[in-house]
C-alpha cells in the first residue's frame, strides 16, 4: 500500500497584515528589500531575483498580496494607501525597523510608490519594475461599489463552475510565456506550486478584485503625488523586447517620462518581456543593489542592458 503523501508545507510563514493573513518568505541577512510582484503572481515569480539578492547580501522579504500566492482572501477592496500599509505592518510584524528597498513590479510598483511616499522614514529605496502608469486618471463607465460586487460575482460563478480547478494552472502558463520576450519563454514555476495555487478560486477571486479596482489605484496614487514628496532615489526599470514595434516603443516612452516625473533613474531591460524579473534577473538585482545610491542631476539614462555574466 502507498503511504499517504505528507501535507504541503509552504516556505515561508503565515503573519496577520492589515487584517489579512499573509503568506511570507523571508532569506538572508543584511539592508532589507521588499518584493511585491504584479497582478496574479506568485512569491515564486522572484525566486532568480532574490537568490542573487541573497548571495549579495541582503535580507529580501516576499510575500503574497491578499487572494494572491497563498495568502488569504481580502478582507476588503485593495487601495493604494491600504496596501502601502500592509507593507509597512508586515515589516512591523517581522520587527524590521531600518529603512527598505522596496521594489513594485506592473500594479504592485502603484503600492511601492505609495508606500515611499506614506512611509518616508521606512523607505531607502524605491525600484519600479515595469510598472504600471497611468498620467491622468483613468475615466471609468462604472461606480468602484459596482464594479467590485461583479468582480466578486464573476468569482463565485468562475468557482462554482469549476473552471480554477480546470483551467487555472493552463491560464497561468499562457499569460506567463505571452508575457516573456522571446517565443520560447517558458514559465519556470514548478509545477506542483502553480497546481497549489492556480487551482484554487480564491485566486481567481483576488485577480479579478484587483483588477476590478485598477483605476481607483491609479487615480489614489495620483492624488497621493500631488500631496506626499518623494524623498527616496528611485530607479524605473522597463523590460524591452528590442524590436521595433509601435506599442513596446510607446511603453518605453512613457516609462521613460514616469522616470522624468520621479526624477528617477531609468533604465531598459533588453531582451525582456513584462514578466522582467524572469527574463533578465541579474539586471533587476543588480538595479535593486544601487537603488539606495544618490540620482545623479536628471537622472541616468541606460538605453541597454548589460548582459548578465556567463554561468
Amino acid at each position: 500500500m502507498t503511504p499517504p503523501c505528507p501535507p504541503y508545507a509552504p516556505p515561508g510563514r503565515f503573519l496577520r497584515a492589515g487584517g489579512v493573513p499573509l503568506h511570507t518568505l523571508v532569506e538572508g541577512e543584511g539592508p532589507p528589500v521588499v518584493l511585491s510582484a504584479g497582478l496574479a503572481m506568485a512569491w515564486f515569480d522572484w525566486d532568480e531575483v532574490a537568490a542573487l539578492l541573497v548571495a549579495a547580501g541582503r535580507t529580501v522579504i516576499r510575500f503574497d498580496r491578499p487572494g494572491h500566492g497563498l495568502s488569504a482572501s481580502a478582507a476588503a477592496p485593495p487601495t493604494a494607501t491600504g496596501e502601502a500599509h500592509r507593507i509597512a505592518a508586515l515589516l512591523d510584524a517581522l520587527g524590521v525597523t531600518e529603512p527598505v528597498t522596496v521594489v513594485g513590479h506592473s500594479l504592485a510598483g502603484f503600492h511601492a510608490e505609495a508606500f515611499a511616499r506614506l512611509h518616508p522614514a521606512r523607505t531607502a529605496a524605491l525600484v519600479l519594475l515595469d510598472s504600471s502608469i497611468e498620467e491622468t486618471a483613468p475615466r471609468t463607465l462604472l461606480p468602484a461599489a459596482l464594479r467590485t460586487g461583479a468582480a466578486r460575482a464573476l468569482g463565485r460563478a468562475l468557482t462554482a463552475a469549476g473552471l480554477p480547478a480546470a483551467l487555472g494552472p493552463a491560464a497561468r502558463r499562457a499569460a506567463v510565456r505571452a508575457s516573456r520576450a522571446g517565443a520560447a519563454a517558458a514559465d519556470p514555476a514548478a509545477p506542483d506550486l502553480v497546481r497549489r495555487c492556480y487551482r484554487t478560486g480564491r485566486v481567481w477571486r483576488g485577480i479579478l478584485l484587483e483588477n476590478a479596482r485598477y483605476p481607483d489605484t491609479a487615480a489614489e496614487l495620483l492624488a497621493l503625488r500631488a500631496r506626499h514628496p518623494l524623498h527616496a532615489p528611485a530607479t524605473v526599470l522597463v523590460g524591452y523586447d528590442g524590436g521595433c514595434g509601435r506599442a513596446a516603443l510607446r511603453w518605453a516612452a512613457r516609462q521613460a517620462a514616469l522616470a522624468d516625473r520621479l526624477g528617477a533613474r531609468f533604465e531598459v531591460a533588453e531582451p525582456a518581456g513584462h514578466l522582467v524579473m524572469l527574463d533578465r534577473p541579474h539586471q533587476v538585482a543588480r538595479a535593486v543593489r544601487y537603488a539606495a545610491a544618490p540620482v545623479p542631476p536628471g537622472g541616468r539614462r541606460l538605453t541597454r542592458a548589460a548582459r548578465p555574466p556567463a554561468a
